[in-house]
């Protein structure tokens, strides 16, 4: 037992004497799902009333926390109304950051924030200054709630005179906190189990205030500020007009080739009528924003609307918002960096201003990292599971950019592959950059020397 001993005296002389913000941010999440995944495992968050068992337990609290929406069992006929409470607190926590549930009950207690909790809180907003944090901090929370309350009351009032008000209320506000977070978890179950929002395509009210909801916790929560505040597109700054021009130049792309690529199809499209196909091409663009609703069938798109969509999926929605992926401005600086290499040039350019070539550079690490990912996970899955590639790199991308979305893989996946997509759905939600930052790099060492260059043939 002495190695034992000496192991943990060495360890505790050698331990972290503090941690970074990135490195708090990561290890709260894993502590928030390994608590969801222990209280779901309990008998009494099963309707049936016996355990699921960790795993798929520690599943679904992922998928909650990373406000993904994957599932392996339908969310209503699998869980019972704690169960349902339990995933719903956790999508409301990991869409808002838990900095955001912590700090209100700060603000609540009225108790100072110090320096260390204001950079937590920065990162976690995905700010590069701790200037205005707190202000931010609370914009968020009082403007989450209340657009939360508004698409709740919208959907209780049209479900109360079909469904009771007890019922309407109870789906009004589960569903208008996962349409808020992007998580994409329903409770429809009731009406057909594993449906999603299949009954409901013909539904405008609920598919448009639910497509709302999507699109707003999809901005950011700084966007929201600064669109608040300013209130005229001249006055924003330069990311804010870059994410609400690539957030609409997205919606309506995909919009326009959702309708193109499945009018016809009878197994999506193709039996509505001409204002449901094009209400359901609109929806179907704002869920692959990372929501994870779906009013048909995945399964049964084209392979070129699969395409489309895995594509539409890994840009997802921006950062220091509720959505997941790549992020649009990310996107849109790769774009404009083709396009200015394409013209000779040597720097990257909008709206008159020049974008670092180090934020450049990130952006190539990050598509490339999810991209490489993305390629892995589907091929791993294809190979281990019952699923052909499309649907497996559809399954991939759809966890890595905490959609929700699914061709109906999900329920198919081996163990192996659900463990991946556990690690998939972690590492969406939490970042690629505060991962690697945070545990890989840590204090980033100057460079001392450099090599004499070097010219490659490119191209």
């Amino acid at each position: 037992m002495d190695w034992k001993r000496r192991l943990a005296s060495c360890w505790f002389r050698r331990r972290p004497k503090t941690l970074s913000a990135t490195r708090i941010i990561a290890l709260t999440f894993a502590a928030i799902i390994l608590t969801g995944a222990c209280l779901l495992s309990l008998p009494a968050a099963s309707r049936s009333g016996v355990s699921c068992g960790f795993r798929p337990a520690l599943f679904t609290a992922t998928s909650a926390t990373c406000v993904t929406g994957l599932v392996l069992y339908d969310t209503w006929s699998q869980w019972s109304g704690f169960g349902q409470v339990v995933i719903i607190s956790l999508i409301q926590i990991g869409g808002l950051g838990f900095m955001s549930a912590a700090t209100l009950f700060v603000f609540l207690l009225r108790r100072r924030i110090g320096l260390k909790q204001r950079l937590v809180m920065a990162q976690a907003l995905s700010l590069n200054e701790i200037e205005g944090v707190v202000r931010l901090q609370k914009t968020v929370l009082i403007g989450s709630f209340a657009v939360e309350a508004v698409g709740a009351g919208i959907l209780t009032v049209h479900f109360w005179p079909e469904h009771g008000f007890a019922t309407a209320l109870r789906w009004g506000a589960f569903h208008a906190v996962s349409a808020f977070c992007n998580a994409g978890f329903d409770i429809f179950g009731s009406i057909t189990p594993g449906a999603s929002l299949l009954e409901l395509q013909s539904d405008p009210v609920v598919l448009l205030t639910l497509g709302a909801l999507v699109v707003i916790g999809g901005l950011g929560f700084l966007v929201w500020q600064e669109v608040a505040e300013k209130r005229s597109f001249r006055k924003f700054s330069v990311y804010t007009k870059l994410v609400l021009l690539t957030t609409l130049g997205l919606l309506l792309a995909g919009w326009a080739l959702t309708c193109l690529l499945e009018w016809n199809n009878p197994g999506t499209l193709g039996n509505l009528s001409t204002g449901d196909k094009l209400l359901n091409g609109l929806f179907q663009s704002i869920t692959l924003r990372t929501a994870g609703f779906a009013s048909f069938d995945q399964g049964l798109l084209t392979e070129a609307g699969k395409a489309v969509s895995v594509a539409f999926m890994l840009v997802g929605g921006s950062s220091g918002s509720t959505a997941g992926g790549l992020k649009t401005v990310t996107f849109m600086v790769l774009l404009l960096f083709i396009t200015a290499r394409a013209r000779g040039r040597g720097s990257v350019r909008a709206f008159r201003r020049t974008i670092p070539q180090e934020q450049v550079m990130d952006a190539m690490t990050i598509a490339l990292i999810l991209i490489g990912l993305a390629m892995f996970g589907g091929v791993f899955i294809s190979a281990t599971s019952p699923i052909r590639f499309t649907d497996g790199l559809y399954e991939a991308v759809s966890a890595l950019a905490t959609v929700g979305l699914t061709a109906g893989a999900t329920g198919s996946l081996s163990i192996p592959a659900q463990l991946l997509m556990i690690v998939y759905m972690y590492f969406g939600r939490v970042g690629v950059l505060t991962i690697s930052l945070g545990f890989l790099t840590g204090n980033r060492a100057e460079e001392r020397f450099r090599y004499a260059q070097t010219n490659l043939l490119i191209g």
